[in-house]
């Protein structure tokens, strides 16, 4: 092989495979979080475009050593690994804090502060939200009077307000939700079995008509998936993308912060997706089937 002038021989073969393999780490931690070219920049402090170039094929380069940290605990991952010196994604120094919250209302000035707080900060990520029972993003201001009507911890002025920005939020070009429940709980809503009893049909089917109705303005950004309840389970719980993981409790959240536990609840969504036997792009559909089963009150 002739040897370059200047340039010894391997060097630039190094370089070639280190920048390569810095890319396609880079690449994979980033779908493995769900975080998109926007979030990553805003999330690290770069330009989008400067992103844009790391990524590119035909730039030669790698970013500046605080860069590769500052990625490395974005994306909750080793400097080592994503540089290709190391073969696991958690070796080398520890990136986050160890730890586990418990998040309680009176302790923060009112847990939707917090929610919205967190949401925010997803902004660019992929969020996974299984709720407790339909969507609060989805729900008209009817059903919310209805829920919160003698509920103590808040009143329904205050969730509607809630709901309005996590609505206008949603609208967000960056944002990124995905939401899975099960189908038997739709169809309780639908039918009025439960604690929807006392909801008037009317109502029911107003419900119905809006959430199909919003479900198609917001998709792709929004996507709501529905799996057999009879084969799966799942708690209530979301996942912030690599950022944190909150289960509710009912009048507290129980707040993961360690990669470990926010990837364990990331997969066990995953598998509910792949177990979902309503797709999200057939939900208006769907949702609007169900207006046959309402019934009376």
């Amino acid at each position: 092989m002739a040897k370059q002038p200047g340039v010894p021989i391997g060097r630039s073969a190094d370089r070639n495979e280190t920048v390569a393999a810095f890319r396609s780490r880079l690449e994979k931690a980033m779908d493995k979080v769900g975080v998109n070219q926007s979030g990553l920049a805003r999330a690290i402090g770069v330009d989008r475009s400067t992103l844009s170039q790391l990524l590119s094929r035909s730039v030669d380069r790698l970013p500046r050593a605080d860069t590769v940290a500052s990625m490395a605990i974005a994306l909750q991952v080793s400097t080592d690994w994503l540089l290709g010196l190391a073969e696991e994604p958690g070796q080398g120094a520890a990136i986050l804090r160890e730890s586990v919250e418990i998040a309680r209302p009176d302790a923060i000035g009112g847990s939707d502060r917090l929610l919205e707080q967190w949401h925010t900060e997803a902004v660019g990520y992929k969020v996974r939200y299984v709720p407790s029972s339909l969507p609060d993003l989805l729900k008209s201001d009817r059903l919310l009077a209805f829920e919160y009507a003698d509920y103590q911890a808040k009143s329904a002025d205050d969730m509607k307000v809630t709901t309005e920005n996590r609505l206008a939020l949603s609208r967000n070009p960056e944002m990124e939700m995905e939401i899975c429940c099960s189908w038997q709980a739709l169809r309780s809503f639908a039918i009025g079995e439960g604690v929807w009893a006392d909801f008037p049909r009317e109502d029911r089917l107003e419900q119905l008509e809006y959430m199909a109705a919003l479900l198609r303005e917001l998709y792709p950004r929004v996507r709501l998936f529905l799996f057999d309840g009879r084969r799966v389970y799942s708690i209530p719980y979301t996942v912030f993308g690599p950022k944190r993981a909150a289960v509710f409790l009912g009048q507290m959240y129980f707040v993961f912060n360690t990669r470990e536990h926010i990837r364990t609840l990331t997969d066990h969504f995953d598998e509910l997706v792949r177990a979902a036997k309503v797709q999200a792009h057939e939900m208006p559909g769907y949702i609007l089937s169900l207006k046959a089963a309402c019934k009376d009150t």
